[in-house]
């Protein structure tokens, strides 16, 4: 098996980065890039032996990158600290690393845990993610928010599940609500996009016709009628803090 470096962000994750390190522990190297944790992210991450790096926060992508850059392997698996690689994930990794006919890149499907049910459509399931790939042959975009993984060559997909632990309680979803939909909105804002009635009514409904009847969110139970709905908002707020910060540019 080719060698792998494992690369984590993380900010204040205690509650999540133990599961996700011992998920990965297997790797050959472990980097961690910490946005100033000050709870015991750090703590439990050195019992893994993680090589851990703080560079200025300038958004999810650069902040990926830089661990990319950070590590000493060629092949990399990129995971967030609250996801954890099922055994199942574990066995295919290695074995597709053990090939000779690699591909630049590979697509892993995504399961996401939202108030302890996992979901399986709602435009959430599967959720192929780009996150096995040959640094020599790409690395992650630029983006502040919605990240990606960007390879020119061939793209092939993995089948096993990487676990999502996201949204336990409600509370945790509205936490992230805040931060993203803000993150979502300076994106926006960034690239001179407008915020009206279309933005701020029409794209919302939208949004959740496509994850409640389009991505089958109906047969995800009461779980995929709030993941509908809290979408739905999402977007929402998004452009309506993009409109704020419209308001606030004009009136300088």
């Amino acid at each position: 098996m080719r060698k792998i470096s494992v690369v984590i962000i993380s900010k204040n994750e205690e509650k999540n980065i133990r599961r996700c390190l011992e998920s990965v522990k297997w790797a050959d190297e472990i980097v961690l890039i910490d946005s100033q944790s000050d709870d015991k992210t750090l703590e439990i991450a050195t019992e893994y032996n993680a090589r851990i790096y703080s560079p200025v926060w300038r958004g999810y992508g650069p902040a990926k990158q830089e661990g990319v850059k950070q590590t000493s392997h060629e092949w990399i698996f990129s995971i967030d600290a609250d996801e954890e690689v099922s055994a199942d994930l574990e066995s295919e990794i290695k074995n597709t690393l053990s090939e000779n006919d690699l591909a630049d890149g590979y697509l892993i499907p995504r399961k996401t845990n939202f108030m302890g049910r996992w979901i399986n459509y709602s435009n959430w399931y599967p959720d192929h993610i780009l996150r096995l790939f040959n640094k020599t042959k790409g690395g992650f975009n630029s983006n502040i928010v919605h990240e990606a993984v960007e390879i020119a060559g061939d793209k092939r997909y993995l089948k096993n599940d990487l676990l999502h632990y996201s949204y336990p309680t409600l509370d945790e979803y509205f936490r992230k609500f805040n931060i993203y939909t803000r993150m979502g909105a300076d994106d926006l804002f960034a690239r001179g996009k407008s915020s009206g009635f279309f933005g701020i009514c029409i794209k919302p409904i939208a949004a959740f016709i496509k994850h409640y009847i389009l991505k089958k969110g109906f047969l995800d139970g009461v779980e995929g009628f709030l993941i509908s709905f809290l979408s739905a908002v999402a977007v929402m707020v998004k452009y309506a803090k993009l409109r704020e910060l419209i308001k606030k540019k004009d009136k300088r």
